[in-house]
């Protein structure tokens, strides 16, 4: 067990450390223009995902994914992810990794507003506090900014719908990606054949290191989730929802250091409303579970004891 949870943690840093580091990837490309990247994104998601469901398919896994209420939900979440991809590429090109830092900060805590809104859960009081927090850095970013960051705010509620969704589904990552990629690609695949009749593509015409970048695209998308979908399985989701915070914070200091983007006052205030606010949640979600799990071991010895 000691070794099968030090592997999920491995593998769980691995993949939140790559998700961090992923803005580093994309000024390689940006020749091709956002819209593009996503295309080509899509398109080989699509056929690496294809490969790796083939050589590891599961038995029933096609009469699964069929069903008509299973393809309309993936259906939904490709266009959402899709919205998140395109809108986290355009920003990161254009000097915002420090807002798509903050994005993926909020997105825990607008997941768990999704269930008070949809599943009628009930937040503890702690929770609540997190979420007034949030909302009072928003605030206060948006008048440091002058206007809604929107930037922030499309990624995560669009990445906590799409986990929304993925989760109410329970299909596995790479095989529910491989459908959601095979719905979109139709799409990319029109763009990408009128950017080349139009003249507009980079693919092609700008040299063999650019096509193969666009290439590794599709890798760029899976590795991370392979290692998060072998992570997991290994470690109890307290756990998980405590290393998904590296990916933000590593963003946030890319954005800064490397990118050299500015950080007023205001911001510095309003990222700490939203760090305070994670610290509260994290730390009641902790409580809650090593209480619920104290229960189940004492319900557990009960009927022995009898």
């Amino acid at each position: 067990m000691q070794d099968r949870g030090r592997r999920g943690i491995a593998y769980g840093l691995a993949a939140y450390g790559l998700w961090g580091v992923v803005p580093l990837f994309w000024p390689l490309v940006a020749r091709a223009g956002s819209i593009e990247i996503l295309a080509h994104r899509i398109v080989w998601s699509f056929v690496i995902s294809v490969v790796l469901v083939a050589v590891t398919v599961r038995r029933g896994f096609w009469t699964r994914m069929a069903r008509r209420r299973t393809l309309l939900l993936l259906g939904a979440a490709a266009a959402i992810v899709s919205v998140n991809w395109g809108t986290y590429i355009w920003s990161v090109n254009h000097g915002h990794v420090v807002e798509t830092a903050l994005g993926y900060y909020i997105n825990p805590i607008l997941s768990i507003l999704l269930g008070v809104i949809v599943l009628r859960e009930r937040l503890s009081a702690l929770q609540w506090v997190s979420v007034g927090l949030a909302a009072a850095a928003v605030a206060v970013l948006t008048i440091d900014y002058g206007t809604l960051p929107w930037i922030a705010l499309v990624l995560a509620v669009s990445f906590a719908t799409y986990g929304f969704i993925k989760n109410r589904l329970g299909a596995g990552a790479v095989d529910s990606l491989a459908v959601e990629s095979a719905l979109l690609t139709p799409l990319a695949l029109v763009y990408l054949g009128w950017l080349q009749l139009t003249g507009r593509a980079a693919f092609g015409h700008e040299g063999w290191g650019l096509n193969l970048l666009l290439a590794a695209t599709g890798l760029v998308t899976l590795v991370p989730l392979l290692f998060f979908a072998s992570a997991a399985t290994r470690l109890p989701l307290s756990t998980l929802g405590l290393l998904q915070y590296l990916a933000p914070t590593l963003q946030f200091v890319l954005g800064i250091s490397y990118f050299g983007e500015s950080m007023s006052p205001g911001r510095w205030v309003g990222f700490g409303l939203v760090w305070l606010a994670l610290v509260i949640m994290t730390t009641d979600g902790l409580r809650r579970a090593r209480r619920h799990r104290v229960q189940s071991r004492t319900a557990q010895a009960e009927p022995a004891a009898a």
